[in-house]
C-alpha cells in the first residue's frame, strides 16, 4: 500500500545547550526547554549522524528526517539532487551573550581542514535594544595585519558591526567573518555543516576554567579578506535571498496562497499570527515541512498580520 500523506511535517527540536545561550525561546516561542541550562540553539530541521529531526504527528511519527530522506525522497521533496543526507540545517539561535568572532571554511579548502563547508543566512527574529550583528572586516587588511591583531587580541577591533532589529537578515557566504552580538535570537538557514573556525571569544572561559578552544590557524585559511563592510540584505519583493543551497522569502500572507507548485517541497517558519496548512496550525516560532505529495498545499492566516518565512531549494 503506498504511502498516504495529507498533512504537513513538523519535528521534534533537538535544543543545543551553549555557554553563550539563555532562555528566550521560552519567553518567545514556548519552547519546552529542559531545565536550568542555558539553550543556544535549537536545531529545528536536521538530518545529522550527530542529531536528527523527528516527525512529531501522523502516520509518519517518530521517523527521522534522514529515513524520510533515503526512503521516500522522490514522495515527500520531488525532483532534488542526490545527495547523502537533507541538505539544509534550520536552527533558531538565543544569543544571551554574544557568540566568538569566527568563520566557515569555504568549498575549496574545507576539505583540506578536515571540514565541511558552510554558507548560511540569518533573520533577526527578535532583538533587543543596542543589538548587533558583527559581519565581514571593517576596512581593508591583509592577512598578516589580522594575524598580528590575533596575537595581540585586538582582532575585535577588525571586526564590521551592524546594528539590527527584528525584520532585518544578512547572507553569510563560507569564508566572511562574524559573529552574533547579545540580545538576538535569529533563525539561522545553513548549508548541513557544522565546521567552524573560532578566531577570538572575548576571553572567555569555558565550565572548567579553561579558554575555549580556537582554531586560527585554521580561519586563516579560510577567511576572505577582500570582505569589506558587508551590508544587510535588501528584499527583491519578497525575495529575501536565492543561490544554489536555498531560497528564502517572506510572505505577509493575506489571502490563501500555495505555497509552492505541486511536486515541489518547502519548510515554512511562523513569524507573526498563525499560519494553518490543512489540519497543522503554526504559531510563531514553529516550522512545518511541505511535502512535494501533499494535494491541499494552501496555507491560511489564522490571525491578523501573519507572516512567514519559505524556505525551498532551487531546481
Amino acid at each position: 500500500m503506498s504511502l498516504q500523506i495529507t498533512s504537513p511535517l513538523t519535528f521534534e527540536p533537538v535544543f543545543m545547550e551553549r555557554i553563550w545561550g539563555g532562555r528566550r525561546l521560552e519567553s518567545l516561542y514556548q519552547k519546552h526547554l529542559p531545565e536550568d541550562l542555558l539553550i543556544g540553539e535549537s536545531w529545528e530541521i536536521v538530518d545529522r549522524e550527530e542529531a536528527q529531526s523527528v516527525v512529531r504527528h501522523g502516520p509518519l511519527r517518530d521517523r527521522t528526517l534522514h529515513e524520510l530522506w533515503v526512503q521516500d525522497r522522490q514522495l515527500l521533496f520531488g525532483d532534488v539532487d542526490d545527495t547523502p543526507r537533507f541538505p539544509l540545517l534550520i536552527k533558531l539561535l538565543d544569543a544571551h551573550e554574544q557568540l566568538s568572532l569566527q568563520v566557515h571554511p569555504p568549498a575549496n579548502i574545507a576539505r583540506s581542514l578536515g571540514g565541511e563547508p558552510k554558507t548560511e543566512f540569518w533573520y533577526v527574529a527578535s532583538a533587543l535594544s543596542g543589538s548587533k550583528l558583527f559581519v565581514g572586516l571593517g576596512r581593508a587588511v591583509t592577512r598578516e595585519e589580522f594575524s598580528e591583531a590575533v596575537q595581540a587580541g585586538s582582532v575585535a577591533d577588525l571586526v564590521h558591526r551592524i546594528s539590527v532589529k527584528a525584520g532585518d537578515a544578512m547572507f553569510l557566504p563560507a569564508g566572511r567573518f562574524h559573529g552574533i552580538g547579545a540580545g538576538n535570537v535569529l533563525v539561522e538557514i545553513q548549508e548541513n555543516s557544522d565546521t567552524t573556525f573560532r578566531v577570538f571569544d572575548w576571553n572567555r572561559k569555558d565550565d572548567t576554567g579553561q579558554p575555549r578552544q580556537l582554531h586560527v590557524d585554521q580561519a586563516l585559511r579560510s577567511i576572505d579578506f577582500n570582505d569589506v563592510t558587508p551590508a544587510l540584505v535588501k528584499p527583491d519583493g519578497d525575495l529575501l535571498v536565492t543561490n544554489k543551497l536555498f531560497e528564502i522569502r517572506k510572505w505577509i500572507l493575506e489571502t490563501p496562497r500555495d505555497v509552492t507548485p505541486q511536486g515541489e517541497f518547502a519548510i515554512i517558519f511562523c513569524l507573526t499570527g498563525l499560519v494553518r496548512c490543512v489540519d497543522v496550525d503554526l504559531r510563531p516560532g514553529e516550522f512545518a515541512l511541505i511535502p512535494a505529495c501533499l494535494q491541499d498545499r494552501q496555507l491560511h492566516s489564522r490571525a491578523d498580520e501573519t507572516s512567514l518565512l519559505r524556505i525551498t531549494i532551487p531546481r
